[in-house]
């Protein structure tokens, strides 16, 4: 089971990459979200968890907003999907699984962990603080954004937060590691006024985001 399940988050995490690219046609990202949802359906039969009934694309069905007999044939049909898969894995599993290895080789399997323990930037104002890995030389973000919103007194915006902003960057693999530099950048958003000076309130307008500054440091 514990094979199954490794190779299983294998897959996902493979597919989750070619989701998060923005790369595929149209077509092709419709047939690949159908296989993440058939292959979280199939995990959870094997972990023994509840079945999910999903509509043709994938969607969780809501009960409240559909009816018995609809419920009960979509039950069905996703019953039989895994159970037709269930036997096609039974017939499978005494051959060696090279396409399963290969993925595993190539899959990615670095992750980096990041502690926020302060931001030190006099703002005056409530500021959103965008962390992401910047790879300099192709000039390209290779991972998704770390959102922490710091408020106009020095503090988190969710004081239970502090000193708990922690964050892992996963999705790495070996091709990541090879790359010549890789920056950890904070781009920084002021939220408030649109100009500082401002201090008659009826005067400015308020919640309006604006590009701020921007740092980074060199992963090592």
């Amino acid at each position: 089971r514990f094979q199954q399940v490794q190779s299983m988050m294998c897959d996902l995490m493979e597919w989750r990459s070619q989701l998060l690219s923005g790369t595929l046609p149209k077509d092709e990202l419709k047939e690949l979200k159908q296989k993440v949802t058939s292959k979280i359906d199939y995990g959870n039969k094997v972990l023994e968890l509840d079945l999910i009934v999903r509509d043709e694309d994938g969607n969780i069905l809501d009960p409240d907003k559909t009816s018995v007999i609809s419920l009960f044939h979509a039950h069905e049909e996703a019953t039989n999907k895994i159970t037709e898969r269930i036997k096609e894995e039974m017939q499978s599993k005494d051959q060696p699984d090279y396409a399963s290895y290969s993925r595993m080789s190539s899959s990615p399997t670095h992750s980096l962990y990041v502690f926020v323990r302060n931001f030190v930037c006099r703002i005056g104002e409530d500021a959103e603080l965008f962390m992401s890995l910047y790879d300099p030389q192709k000039s390209t973000i290779i991972s998704e954004n770390y959102l922490v919103r710091w408020g106009s007194r020095g503090f988190p915006k969710e004081i239970d937060m502090l000193n708990n902003l922690k964050v892992v960057f996963t999705d790495l693999g070996n091709k990541d590691l090879s790359r010549d530099r890789i920056y950890l950048v904070c781009q920084i958003v002021r939220v408030g006024r649109m100009d500082l000076r401002d201090s008659n309130s009826k005067k400015y307008t308020q919640g309006l985001r604006r590009p701020f500054g921007v740092a980074g440091t060199a992963v090592p």
